[in-house]
C-alpha cells in the first residue's frame, strides 16, 4: 500500500534576497521527502513564491493587518496536517505562526533570535555566521538526516518579448539602504563605457521610488548619442516581471540588493559592489559572480550609517574596476549566444 505523501509548511516571510537564499533548502526538502510544500510569506512576495514549482500553496502573512487578519491566518495554517513545520525566518512572529500551525515537528533555523526557539520542538544546528546564508538554511536538511543536494534555484518567470538584438545589460542602481549604493555617477560612467565598447542596450530596474533617479540616469546616458538605447523600467514591473526580464539579460550590474539574488537565481551573470555588508554571507551564491570590494579596514561594518562624509567603501570602487569584471563577462562566448 502506497504511503500518504508528506506535507511541509515552510515559513519564510521576507526579504526578497532572503527568500532566494531559502529556495534551495525548500527544493531540497521537497525532493528528498517527495513532499507537498506550502509556504507562508508576506503579501508582496506571494506571486513570486507561486513561481517556485515545488510549492503547492502560498499563504499570505498579513504583516500590516496582523491582528485584524490573525484569525484567517490561523485557519489557513491549520487547514492541513503537516509532517514538518519549518521556520526559516527565525523571528518571534514567524515562530508564532509555526506554533499555531497544525503540524508534527516544528523546526527553527540555527540563526533564530528574539526567543523564537521557545516555540520550536528543535533548532537545526548551531549558529555559525561565518558562511553563506544559503548554507545556513541547509542546516534543516542536515538536521533531518536527508541528503544535501546540489544547490539549485528552480523557478519559472514568464519571459517578456525583447526586441533588441544587441547585448542587454541591466542596472539596479538603488537598494533599500543608502550606504549600500554604489554612487549614481559611477553607474552612469560604467554604463556609458559598456555602451561604447559593446553597443549594449541598458535597462534600468528598481521600485517606483527609484524611477526618478533612474530617469535622470537614462537622460544622462541618452545624451551621449542618439544611437544609445536606454530603457527605464523602474517602477514598471512586478517582481515576477522583473525576474522574466533578468532571464533575458546578458549581465546584471547591481548593488547588494534583492534583485541581485533574483538575477543569480535565473542564471544571469552578475557584477556587484559590496561595502558595509559581507559578500561571504549575503553575496551572490556560487562561483560565477564577480564581487568588488574596496578593501577598507572597516569593511564589512554591517552598520546602517557611515562615519565618513561619503560612504567611502563604495566611493572607492571605481568604474574602471567594475569594467574589468564586466568585460570578462560580456566577452564570454556563452553570454553572447544568449542573443
Amino acid at each position: 500500500m502506497k504511503s500518504e505523501k508528506k506535507r511541509i509548511l515552510v515559513i519564510k516571510l521576507s526579504s526578497l534576497g532572503d527568500i532566494f537564499h531559502a529556495l534551495p533548502t525548500v527544493n531540497n526538502l521537497q525532493v528528498a521527502l517527495d513532499a507537498e510544500v506550502d509556504w507562508v510569506t508576506q503579501p508582496e512576495y506571494v506571486d513570486l513564491v507561486k513561481c517556485f514549482p515545488m510549492v503547492s500553496d502560498v499563504v499570505p502573512f498579513p504583516r500590516r493587518q496582523f491582528w485584524s487578519r490573525a484569525g484567517a491566518l490561523a485557519k489557513a495554517v491549520r487547514a492541513n496536517q503537516y509532517d514538518y513545520v519549518i521556520d526559516l525566518q527565525g523571528l518571534i512572529k514567524s515562530a508564532i505562526v509555526a506554533r499555531v500551525a497544525r503540524g508534527g515537528k516544528r523546526i527553527g533555523p540555527s540563526f533564530q533570535r528574539e526567543g523564537a526557539s521557545l516555540f520550536y520542538d528543535a533548532v537545526a544546528g548551531r549558529c555559525n555566521k561565518d558562511r553563506h546564508a544559503v548554507e545556513e538554511n541547509l542546516d534543516v536538511v542536515r538536521y533531518l538526516g536527508l541528503p544535501v543536494l546540489p544547490v539549485a534555484f528552480p523557478l519559472h518567470f514568464p519571459a517578456p518579448s525583447v526586441a533588441q538584438s544587441t547585448l542587454r545589460v541591466a542596472l539596479v542602481p538603488w537598494s533599500r539602504r543608502l550606504n549600500k549604493n554604489w554612487p549614481a555617477a559611477h553607474f552612469v560612467e560604467a554604463a556609458r563605457q559598456i555602451q561604447k565598447e559593446f553597443g549594449a542596450t541598458i535597462y534600468l530596474f528598481g521600485s517606483n521610488a527609484d524611477r526618478a533617479g533612474c530617469e535622470e540616469m537614462r537622460a544622462k546616458l541618452a545624451a551621449t548619442s542618439d544611437a544609445v538605447v536606454v530603457i527605464n523600467l523602474a517602477g514598471q514591473t512586478s517582481l515576477v516581471e522583473m525576474g522574466g526580464w533578468f532571464s533575458q539579460m546578458n549581465l546584471v550590474l547591481a548593488n547588494d540588493s534583492g534583485p541581485l539574488h533574483m538575477a543569480v537565481a535565473v542564471g544571469t551573470p552578475v557584477v556587484t559592489m559590496f561595502g558595509p555588508t559581507d559578500p561571504k554571507r549575503t553575496g551572490p551564491y556560487g562561483a560565477g559572480a564577480h564581487v568588488l570590494i574596496s578593501g577598507m579596514d572597516c569593511c564589512p561594518c554591517f552598520g546602517k550609517d557611515c562615519r565618513w562624509p561619503q560612504v567611502e567603501c563604495m566611493e572607492r570602487i571605481t568604474p574602471a574596476q567594475v569594467l574589468v569584471a564586466v568585460r570578462e563577462v560580456l566577452n564570454r562566448a556563452e553570454v553572447k549566444h544568449k542573443l
